[in-house]
């Protein structure tokens, strides 16, 4: 769904990953395009001031601040992005919803458009990077604001959701509604994460500033998790039946409602704190690649989304996922139509967790080339032909289900089958990143279903994929071949 600014990788924003589970929300790192050790003018950490006064002249009067100095400010960045997956979450987790309640495909790819903010905040990033009150804080100016606004309409709305949802009149869930209404909040939650990655750059010193990148990644996975994984297995009352309760209920341990409110009030609280206690650095030098002026920046936007080798490299990244929709997108929402429980397709996402931490560390000894998008080349038919695999097991899991169960080798299969996805996905994922580092009854009668379009759509998507591997992914290796210049741009004052 994947989520995703302006100085991040966009992919992640709609969750890459099958079953719509949290952890396939990739949270691309921080670029460290701004820390060339070449230039003088260097952006200082907010408690870094005295070591980087001397800057111009390259005497620093200070030793590098390590991280224990800094502790309380990587914990803010932490905690301000476990807020940032908190709303990705709950948007996650109303598909799975839905489709418990039989809403047809053709509503959940409407309500799907509430994850293009995250794919789209490139286009207002630079007004939140030029417009501030200086003596309240560059990036404060919008991250207050925006997260109060957050934390009412969660308030707000946990006194709506069961109307929107269905849940209290009998009627059938009012997808537009819902669709409008979490279209919003991920614009807000899309804004305070342009409002978190600007501030990163300037809250750490220079040489701390790569937890940045930590700090998204942990973070805003932990804020999906609990929005998506705790909320469904303690909303759903089977699994708190089964679990975590000795007398059945009729209902889970929380609503999505009691949810809300939750994390509403945590929003303002600890919003008040940060507002109050967290001073910006005011210190902060203008870069010479920092723009001035709202004109200023866009038209610096615009002359870098224009280059050639930008270009084709946009073009070549937004079409390369066109074979892997079926299997992403619907996969997960087929199985529970199946089925299989919702709370326990997002659980599966738990034992993914140490393998999730491992790969990038794995797959990155391959990327540190000069050639990191050879990997994603490669790991790319593999990713397709998982694909079909999946097809194979919506279409095996009524086979297996016995008296409203599925046994346990049925998720085993499962979870192996996630697995190996997630090692493609990983594997396209981190040489992307790597090379950018480098520079989705009414009437009475019966409804027979003669051909599922789950099929045709994951047989197509399949075709197109290995179409595009095979006729654009040349295209795609051949950028690796362009010379500085291609990916530089030149600014006319």
């Amino acid at each position: 769904m994947s989520p995703t600014i302006s100085h991040k990788d966009n992919s992640r924003q709609r969750r890459p990953g099958t079953f719509n589970h949290p952890l396939d929300m990739k949270s691309g790192p921080l670029l460290p395009g701004g820390w060339d050790d070449s230039h003088q003018e260097l952006v200082g950490g907010e408690g870094d001031k005295e070591a980087l006064r001397d800057t111009a002249t390259g005497d620093f009067s200070k030793a590098p601040r390590s991280c224990r100095a800094e502790l309380s400010s990587i914990l803010l960045l932490l905690f301000l992005y476990v807020l940032q997956g908190i709303p990705l979450g709950l948007a996650g987790s109303i598909p799975l919803i839905l489709q418990s309640k039989n809403v047809s495909y053709t509503d959940q790819a409407f309500f799907s458009l509430v994850f293009w903010p995250f794919s789209l905040k490139l286009l207002w990033a630079p007004l939140v990077d030029a417009v501030y009150f200086r003596n309240f804080g560059r990036r404060k100016s919008w991250l207050v604001p925006t997260q109060y606004i957050l934390g009412l309409f969660m308030i707000y709305l946990s006194t709506q959701v069961d109307r929107l949802l269905g849940n209290t009149d009998g009627r059938t869930p009012d997808v537009i509604a819902l669709t409008v209404t979490f279209f919003l909040f991920e614009f807000l939650a899309a804004t305070q994460d342009i409002a978190v990655d600007g501030w990163a750059l300037t809250m750490l010193s220079r040489e701390n500033v790569g937890y940045a990148s930590t700090c998204n990644s942990v973070g805003q996975t932990a804020g999906y998790f609990l929005g998506n994984v705790l909320f469904l297995a303690l909303e759903s009352a089977d699994f708190c039946n089964k679990y975590l309760r000795f007398q059945p209920q009729p209902r889970g341990i929380v609503t999505l409602s009691d949810f809300l409110f939750f994390w509403g009030a945590v929003f303002l609280i600890t919003t008040t704190l940060v507002a109050l206690l967290k001073k910006e650095n005011k210190e902060v030098s203008v870069g010479k690649e920092e723009t001035q002026g709202i004109t200023d920046t866009y038209k610096l936007l615009f002359a870098i989304i224009k280059m050639p080798a930008v270009l084709t490299f946009c073009l070549l990244i937004l079409t390369a996922k066109i074979g892997f929709s079926a299997a992403d997108a619907v996969t997960g929402l087929k199985l529970v139509e199946e089925g299989v429980p919702k709370e326990h397709l997002a659980l599966l996402a738990v034992p993914m967790v140490p393998l999730q931490i491992i790969l990038p560390l794995i797959i990155s000894k391959y990327t540190a080339g000069p050639q990191p998008l050879n990997i994603f080349y490669k790991a790319m038919p593999y990713r397709l032909l998982l694909g079909l695999e999946y097809a194979l097991l919506v279409w095996w899991t009524p086979k297996v289900e016995h008296q409203g169960g599925f046994p346990i080798y049925y998720y085993i299969i499962v979870l192996l089958s996630y697995a190996l996805h997630q090692v493609t996905l990983y594997s396209m994922y981190v040489s992307i990143m790597a090379f950018n580092a480098k520079l989705c009854k009414k009437l009475g009668g019966s409804c027979v279903t003669a051909l599922d379009g789950y099929y045709v759509e994951s047989i197509i998507c399949v075709f197109i994929g290995f179409g595009w591997w095979f006729f654009l992914g040349p295209k795609l290796k051949k950028l690796q071949d362009e010379g500085p210049s291609s990916w530089k741009c030149k600014r006319s004052n």
